[in-house]
């Protein structure tokens, strides 16, 4: 049963409500596949350490902006999971990619090689505000130490998830950008603001975290 809101939702509503809105089957593929990984990791001898859980839950709460036991716990709640629920998502994740990379670990590299550039991402951080003159005082102030990037975002970005999140835009793939703005982006320093740039909803201030390459990976096992 889980406990919504402080109101009880019992298993057969969850599956009469999939059922409803069709989407039983997909769920149902998903646990099929994932008993599928689990057997074929077992025949192999393919195992996920503790450490290894403990190494990607700790990005995980590095990317939620989790920095307590408590915000962690919070947000768990928040998501209906427990720790355990949590931890055991976390390893069917990793048991995935570690029989994937067994399994095609030779078929990867020269796709990888040829379409590199498909799979670089960037961590952002991000400022959108209305005006270019007010995204070029905030970029001369966070030069100047005057304001952190992290600050301005919280004040002044015009969208509100954003501002909540201090301007963590998240992870982001270099097809999904703009061809002008990729370059920008990806020929940048690590922690170097960039801007004022015009946007689809005005002048951003981009902040770059992180550059991510990640192996090639069979769709079947994301």
């Amino acid at each position: 049963m889980v406990n919504f809101s402080g109101i009880p939702i019992q298993p057969e509503a969850i599956v009469d409500f999939l059922k409803q809105e069709v989407q039983l089957r997909s769920i149902c593929e998903k646990i099929l596949c994932y008993q599928i990984i689990e057997q074929a990791a077992q025949e192999r001898q393919i195992t996920v350490t503790p450490e290894e859980i403990q190494a990607e839950a700790n990005r995980q709460r590095y990317q939620n902006r989790l920095e307590s036991a408590s915000a962690t716990f919070a947000w768990l709640a928040d998501q209906l999971i427990t720790p355990t629920d949590w931890e055991a998502g976390i390893r069917k994740r990793l048991l995935s990619t570690k029989l994937a990379e067994r399994l095609f670990a030779q078929d990867v590299d020269p796709y990888f090689a040829e379409h590199r550039l498909d799979f670089e991402q960037v961590t952002l951080y991000r400022i959108v505000v209305p005006y270019q003159q007010l995204a070029q005082e905030l970029f001369y102030q966070i030069e100047e130490r005057e304001i952190s990037f992290y600050e301005a975002a919280h004040l002044y970005d015009i969208d509100e998830s954003r501002r909540l999140k201090c301007g963590f835009e998240g992870r982001l793939y270099r097809w999904g950008l703009r061809p002008e703005l990729a370059a920008t982006i990806f020929g940048a320093q690590l922690g170097q603001v960039l801007g004022p740039l015009r946007g689809e909803q005005g002048f951003d201030l981009v902040l770059v975290e992180e550059f991510i390459v990640h192996p090639l990976l069979p769709r079947l096992f994301l």
